[in-house]
């Protein structure tokens, strides 16, 4: 994969926004481009930035990268704090915010790829049982009620969030990693916070890991 570095390119298009599940099998990292022998690290004022289709779905990932990072002990702001739906997401928007913050990194994930299935599912069904005794010895009288609810679409995801760092110093690309999670979800669930904290740990993980936050 080719990242481009959004110093250079307006960001004018979206990824289909993710089908967040209620079953996860967690974020795995799949990919790693180490750390830049010149960077400037360890980052200590970080904007975080989200580009999924959804402004909800990136506010909630940015939230949970920026928490973890202050778990850490490193200062990061998400760019969904100084925007709504009606800002335009665009590089002069973000290079705006890391003039007014003062960053001295920038974090932006974004999705670099999604499969996903859905499927017919049947609803597990619900019997009550009335157990009554006769008047024959060891003979008994069994009434079964089952209640059987409507079949559910079910949805099979598989997406991968790609995540780089950029020097606000240098103006380039100085790190980054692919993570690829599994969900499945019935279709009419709400979105769970659970699938953006996965991301932001492992995210946050291998940032300390690599040395591009203070540990």
């Amino acid at each position: 994969m080719t990242y481009t570095s959004v110093w250079r390119t307006a960001v004018v298009g979206f990824s289909t926004a993710i089908a967040l599940a209620a079953c996860s099998s967690g974020s795995q990292v799949t990919r790693v481009q180490p750390v830049s022998t010149s960077a400037d690290t360890p980052y200590q004022n970080i904007l975080v930035i989200a580009l999924l289709a959804k402004f909800g779905a990136r506010k909630q990932l940015e939230k949970a990268v920026v928490q973890q990072l202050a778990d850490l002990g490193t200062h990061a702001v998400a760019s969904t704090s100084m925007m709504d739906t009606r800002t335009p997401v665009t590089r002069q928007t973000f290079l705006a915010m890391v003039d007014k913050l003062g960053s001295d990194a920038v974090l932006v994930s974004q999705l670099a790829d999604l499969k996903q299935e859905a499927g017919m599912r049947d609803a597990n069904p619900q019997a009550t049982w009335n157990v009554r005794p006769t008047y024959y010895f060891n003979v008994w009288s069994v009434e079964l009620t089952e209640y059987v609810e409507p079949p559910f679409i079910e949805v099979e995801s598989s997406f991968v969030l790609a995540t780089q760092v950029f020097s606000v110093r240098d103006k380039e690309a100085v790190w980054a990693i692919e993570s690829k999670s599994k969900f499945v979800q019935e279709i009419t669930q709400p979105r769970p916070y659970l699938v953006f904290i996965e991301e932001a740990e492992t995210i946050t993980k291998y940032l300390a890991r690599d040395g591009l936050i203070a540990r």
